[in-house]
This record gives structure tokens, C-alpha cells and sequence, in this order.
């Protein structure tokens, strides 16, 4: 056969078996699939209902989102998709649109991955837009729960902000426009490279509250049309938007309904003027103090629900109040509705996204809640439908998460660092007025560099630098910070308190600056507390046996006036056990090099202070010291599917894992507090995990666990143990205002 006829023959094959790779003469209206621009392909996970890791696969190609079909699917599709969403693999993937129907284009079909491909786009198939399937075929992917590093961390659930990604709230009151947040102003979608107004013909106060939702603000209020039509009747307008129509339920203004302008818009909104918009801001951000008075007076009593773990303000795991104890929601139908409702509640705007999988960390204590599903009008995540959890429902590592809108506030244009090897690390300088200037470190401590991380938008604080000569890359010389002390939760170093103009800093030297390393995860110890009511109990014991523990500061004062070796310390003993519930290992601040080696117990101290044991009485004077253990941190223990990397044998590699926990049982030495001297009574035991900060965590305020006990002179009971932040306002006053106990009954 001639070359002609081979070549007419080998054509009809490619017709009749539909091949994926479609030649571009062949089929001129079809781009090839191979040589796809890669800045137009984009790439999100949607559906419900889903967690964070999971979903119905959608591709922007083309400006336009579109599905892709089952056709012929494998897990190497999956893979490559995976990696596209910031994943590191897929676990499973999901035929028959089984996360819901997609609308709009199906823009892949027949898809023959390898595996190993950069991007979907260098995979086989039928051509972009090519398909013979229907939206009940959308394939989805399960991704395995793990981001590549360095990859943007988003897990948004269902945002869809089609052709109107960018709005703002744009101020025209001369004083307004110097003060933040933002509370009122004309309402403008980004067009092209500048800013276009919205027809407010049609426009209502569901739509307001979108707007407010998405700029930081948990409600709305009426505005003064009249001022503002004076003042847009002398303005130059450029109409994008208008028939606006919100349920007011959205998180973002592109999930309305709206119609576009079209060619010339000169005569547009002839019978209305530029959207107008006013926003109610929450208690964090209110300016006024008429409006601090109000939010008072609308916050009284203890909220039901709060926050915990996340390093900015407005996200982190969701916690709830039920029968005076706060426990957790299960992630199962959690998304952006019930989410939205939690974060107005808190005082927020709407939703940004909804996290599933303890992507906060874990919770300790109850699930309180599962499937909840809000419709997005509740004024509180109580008024929402939800079932009771059963023990077979949910663990703690589908604690579901928030991150909400806040209002923007500028503080991050005041802080920056210098001089580090990336961009989470550096010497820490601060505008102060126009000039910038570096911080004092006398003092600078865990809490004032995760307030500095935080302002940075960084995450969370791994150390705080006091030295900081090799960071000095910089041209600033003149410190203009002193007397940063912090309680931690502040938006800015300038909320922190400080020394004002009059500086005063042991070395003003630039080698002296304050620095930071930020990371965006953090770890987070909790001690279980039923273990340590479960195992306490007194022991006498003899003076012989405490020649160690003498050498160690395990006994009190007082030891040292006894007469060795003869007689014997009383010692209230206990395990305790400590778990890392957070999103990365708790390792020790030194590194093995300044380890101390103890000779008596023949193992190396990563750590001088690592918990406070305490005696207190009921006002809180401690009446036995506290006993400042140093450990050998490891993994004593570690949840299913997850492997032990620290322990301290063979002066082995120090920390705990996430996942794992660190058992010190009732019979090593120093696993006690020394009650010698101790009266009979009734008295608080208190203990405090990494009490001086030392390294950071995602939350400190769950580091404390307390008891009530009764001393008899002979015997104790210990009971009523938990975490400190586990209960409400109210128990914990009864538990601090105890009247002790009469007998050995504890109800």
C-alpha cells in the first residue's frame, strides 16, 4: 500500500477507536491537549457532602469551571489531580458524581494518566471540551490527608467566586477615610485594572449583609441614601453590576444572583446610584464607645461557643459549651452555612472556609455535636439541627474548624522582618509613626513573638530571638520598641504593653534586636487528666531511696535539713500523661548539644523545666513547692497509624510526635510532690505543662489541669480533676469555691 493509502488507513483507525491524543489538523476546532497554557488551568475540590481532602474534581479552563468525566478513570488520574489541589498523593477517587452534580462544561473525558505528570493537562484524553458524558458521570478524588510542603494551605469548601472575585468597601466621609476598619462606604467590584460601582436598583439588606459578611462584620445596618446621592451625582461612575439578588446567606457576593453591564454603560442605572453599605462591627473591632457599650450589654453572660488553636484571630476548632463542660463538633456535613453561623456569632463576618479533618489540632473532652446543618440565617449554631454524638461516631480527629472574615485593619504594614534565610524568619522592626526601628529583646519571650507572627500573618511562633547579629541585613539601626510584655492573644506589638516613647533596653545594639521564626504549624500538649485521679496515692519513703532525687530539687526544702539516710519524705505520687493534640512534634528548645546528662539516673535532660507540680490552698497559696521536673521526652505510646519517632534511649532523638504521648508512670523517681510538710486539708493539686513557654504551642491556656483533694494526715482523695479551660465560667468557680470534703465519699 502506498504511502497515501497508509496514511488515508491509519486516519479512519483514529476516527473509529476515538484515541485521546486527537491530531490538530485532523480536528482544528479542539486545542491540543499537550500544549494548553499552563497560567489559565485551575483546580478545586467541590461537592457535598465532603471533608477537606475529598471532593468532585473542577478545572478553570478557559475562563469557565468545568467537571471532568468518569470515562476510564484510575487512581493515576487521581494522583496527578491531587498534587494539583496541594496534596501529596490520592487515596481513592469516585465514580457516578457521588459528591453531587456539577454544572457547566465537562472539559475532560477519557483521561490516561501515568502517574508521574506534571499536570493533567500533559495526560491523554479525548481533547478539551470533548465529551460524550453527562454530569452524572463527574468524577471526585480522596487525597491523602497530607500538603505538599510549601504549598498554599487552602481548604475551602463550595466557594465559588466565579467572574466577581475581588470587593471593597470604598469610604467617602473625609474622617473615614483615614480610620479603620471600614464600616460604611460605597460597595465596588475589581473591572479590569480598577474598581467599578454596583446599581443598587433592586438592592436590599440581605444583600448588605453579604457584603458585610465578606468584609469582616457579623450584621448591617440602614444607611443615609440621601448624603451619598449627593455625593455620587458629582462623581465620574462606572456600573459593572446590577438585579443583585442575595438569599443573605452566601459567603461571597459572587454566589447571588447578578447580571453584568454590557458595551457602553453611559446611561446605565439611570433611576438609582452606586450601592451604598453600612456594617455593625463585632466587639474586637468596635471603634466607638457607644458601640463598645452595646456589644456589652449584648454579650452578657458566658458565649456558648469560642475558638481554640488557631494562630490568627477568627479561625481555629470549634468548641461548644454543654452541661458546663466545653466539648467539640464532628466534621461529618460540616461546610460553610453552619460555619458562617458560628463565625457571626463570634462577633466575625461570614465564612472563608470551612475545615474539616482537625485541621485546628484535636479536642480533649466530648463531642458535643455531629451533622450539623445550618440554613445560614440562625443567630446561633444551637438553633441549628444537629444530632447527639454516640462513642461510634467520630473521634477527635474530625473536630471541625473555622476560618472566618475579620475586618481588614492594616497591622501587618507595620511590622516586618529582616535579614532571615526565608520569609518566616528575621529580625523584628516596627513602624512607629513614619519611622522604622527595631525591638528591645529584653524580656521578648514565646508570647510577644507569637503576637509578632501573628500581625505578620506568619502562623504561629517556633522561637523567640534574642540575638540577632547574623540577621543584620538591614539599614535600620535605631530601636524604637522597649517593654514589650504581651499576654499573647493580641493582634499587634502595639496592643502589647510597652514602654511608650521613654525606651529603656539593657543593649540598644542591633545584635541585641528582637527576632523571630514563624511557622504555620504549632504543636499542642494537653495531660490526660483522668489518669492522674485514677493513680494517685501517698508514700513514705525512705531517705536511702531519695539520694537521686535530693540531687535533682525532686524534694522540698526542707529534705535538707533531714537526717540522712535515716527516716523518710511523704510523697503524693501519680503518672501523668501527656499528649500532642496539635499540628506539629513538641520538640525540646535546646538542641542535643547543651543536653544535661544526669549521672544518678543515667539519662540526658533535654529541658530544665518541662511541668510544675503544686499544692495549693483553696485562695491559691501553694503550700508545697513546686516540683520543676526536667524529662526525657518520647513517644511512650501513639494513636493507630501512627509511628513512634522519639525516643530518649541511646541519647536518641527528644520530642512527641503528633498523635503520641509521653507516659511518666506514679513509680519513677520525681513523679510526685513531696506533702511532707503539709497540714491535713483541703487543697487544689495543680499541674502546668511547659509553664515558662519555653516552646510554642498553638494554645497555652489548656496547659493547666487542677484537682480538688482532701488530706487526712494519712490518706488523700483526689477527684474533679480536669483541664483548666475545660469548663464553664460557672464550674469553675464552684470547683475553686469548694467547701472540702467530710468523709471519703465523693459523689
Amino acid at each position: 500500500m502506498g504511502s497515501c493509502g497508509t496514511w488515508a488507513w491509519q486516519e479512519l483507525l483514529v476516527l473509529l477507536s476515538s484515541v485521546w491524543l486527537w491530531v490538530g489538523s485532523a480536528q482544528p476546532t479542539l486545542p491540543g491537549p499537550t500544549h494548553t497554557p499552563r497560567p489559565q488551568l485551575k483546580f478545586r475540590l467541590a461537592g457535598y457532602p465532603r471533608k477537606h481532602n475529598e471532593g468532585r474534581v473542577e478545572v478553570f479552563y478557559n475562563d469557565e469551571w468545568g467537571t471532568i468525566c468518569d470515562d476510564d478513570f484510575t487512581l493515576a488520574n487521581a494522583h496527578v489531580l491531587c498534587r494539583h489541589l496541594g496534596f501529596v498523593a490520592a487515596t481513592g477517587w469516585a465514580h457516578s458524581a457521588k459528591y453531587g452534580k456539577g454544572i457547566g462544561r465537562i472539559w475532560l473525558d477519557n483521561v490516561n494518566c501515568a502517574g508521574g505528570e506534571k499536570s493533567i493537562g500533559d495526560c491523554k484524553h479525548r481533547g478539551w471540551g470533548n465529551s460524550d458524558c453527562s454530569h452524572e458521570e463527574d468524577a471526585g478524588v480522596i487525597c491523602k490527608d497530607e500538603r505538599i510542603p510549601g504549598f498554599k494551605d487552602s481548604n475551602v469548601i463550595e466557594t465559588e467566586q466565579s467572574h466577581v472575585e475581588e470587593v471593597r468597601l470604598r469610604p467617602v466621609v473625609s474622617g473615614a477615610r483615614r480610620q479603620l476598619p471600614v464600616m460604611e462606604g460605597i460597595v465596588e467590584v475589581r473591572y479590569k485594572d480598577g474598581w467599578a460601582q454596583i446599581c443598587d436598583e433592586g438592592w436590599d439588606s440581605q444583600n448588605s449583609r453579604v457584603v458585610c459578611g465578606m468584609m469582616g462584620f457579623p450584621a448591617e445596618k440602614k444607611v443615609n441614601r440621601n448624603f451619598y446621592k449627593l455625593f455620587t451625582e458629582r462623581q465620574q461612575l462606572n456600573y459593572r453590576l446590577h438585579s443583585v439578588s442575595c438569599v443573605g446567606t452566601e459567603v461571597h457576593l459572587s454566589m447571588c444572583t447578578f447580571e453584568f453591564y454590557r458595551g457602553n454603560t453611559s446611561a446605565a442605572c439611570r433611576a438609582g446610584m452606586p450601592v451604598v453599605v453600612s456594617c455593625v462591627p463585632g466587639p474586637l473591632f468596635a471603634t466607638g464607645n457607644a458601640h463598645k457599650k452595646k456589644q456589652r450589654q449584648q454579650q452578657q453572660g458566658q458565649p456558648r461557643i469560642r475558638l481554640k488553636g488557631g494562630a490568627k484571630v477568627g479561625e481555629g476548632r470549634v468548641e461548644v459549651l454543654k452541661s458546663s463542660e466545653w466539648g467539640t463538633i464532628c466534621d461529618d456535613r460540616w461546610n460553610l452555612l453552619s460555619a458562617s453561623v458560628v463565625c457571626r456569632e463570634l462577633g466575625f463576618g461570614s465564612a472563608k472556609e470551612a475545615l474539616t479533618g482537625a485541621r485546628m489540632g484535636q479536642g480533649m473532652g466530648p463531642i458535643h455535636m455531629n451533622e450539623v446543618q445550618c440554613l445560614g440565617t440562625e443567630k446561633s449554631l444551637w438553633s441549628c439541627p444537629f444530632k447527639n454524638i454516640t462513642q461510634e461516631d467520630c473521634k477527635h480527629t474530625e473536630d471541625a474548624a473555622v476560618r472566618c472574615n475579620i475586618p481588614y485593619m492594616g497591622y501587618e504594614n507595620l511590622i516586618r522582618l529582616a535579614g532571615g534565610r526565608t520569609a518566616f524568619e528575621g529580625r523584628v522592626e516596627v513602624k512607629r509613626g513614619s519611622k522604622w526601628g527595631t525591638v528591645c529583646s529584653d524580656g521578648w519571650t514565646t508570647k510577644e513573638a507569637m503576637v509578632a507572627c501573628r500581625q505578620l500573618g506568619l502562623g504561629y511562633s517556633l522561637h523567640a530571638v534574642t540575638e540577632t547579629w547574623y540577621w543584620d541585613a538591614s539599614n535600620v539601626t535605631e530601636m524604637v520598641l522597649s517593654g514589650v510584655k504581651c499576654a499573647g492573644h493580641e493582634m499587634s506589638l502595639s496592643h502589647c504593653q510597652h514602654h511608650g516613647t521613654s525606651l529603656n533596653c539593657r543593649n540598644t545594639g542591633t545584635r541585641f534586636a528582637a527576632g523571630v521564626i514563624c511557622s504555620e504549624t504549632a504543636s499542642d500538649l494537653l495531660l490526660h487528666a483522668p489518669l492522674v485521679q485514677e493513680t494517685a496515692y501517698i508514700e513514705d519513703r525512705p531517705l536511702h531511696m531519695l539520694y537521686c532525687a535530693a540531687e535533682e530539687n525532686c524534694l522540698s526544702s526542707s529534705a535538707r535539713l533531714a537526717n540522712w539516710p535515716y527516716g523518710h519524705r511523704r510523697l503524693l505520687r501519680f503518672s501523668s500523661q501527656i499528649h500532642n493534640n496539635g499540628r506539629a512534634d513538641f520538640r525540646p528548645k535546646a538542641g542535643r548539644h547543651s543536653w544535661v546528662w544526669h549521672e544518678c539516673h543515667r539519662h540526658y535532660h533535654s529541658m530544665d523545666i518541662f511541668t510544675h507540680y503544686d499544692i495549693l490552698t483553696p485562695n491559691g497559696t501553694k503550700v508545697a513547692e513546686g516540683h520543676k521536673a526536667s524529662f526525657c521526652l518520647e513517644d511512650t505510646e501513639c494513636e493507630e497509624d501512627v509511628a513512634k519517632r522519639y525516643e530518649c534511649a541511646n541519647f536518641g532523638e527528644q520530642g512527641i510526635t503528633v498523635g503520641c504521648w509521653d507516659l511518666y508512670r506514679h513509680d519513677i523517681d520525681c513523679q510526685w510532690i513531696d506533702i511532707t510538710d503539709v497540714k491535713p486539708g483541703n487543697y487544689i493539686l495543680q499541674v502546668v505543662i511547659n509553664p515558662n513557654f519555653e516552646v510554642a504551642e498553638s494554645d497555652f491556656t489548656n496547659n493547666a489541669m487542677k484537682c480538688n483533694c482532701k488530706y487526712d494526715g494519712h490518706r488523700i482523695w483526689v477527684h474533679s480533676c480536669h483541664i483548666g479551660d475545660a469548663l464553664s465560667e460557672e464550674a469553675n468557680k464552684r470547683f475553686e469555691q469548694y467547701p472540702g470534703q467530710l468523709n471519703n465519699q465523693i459523689s
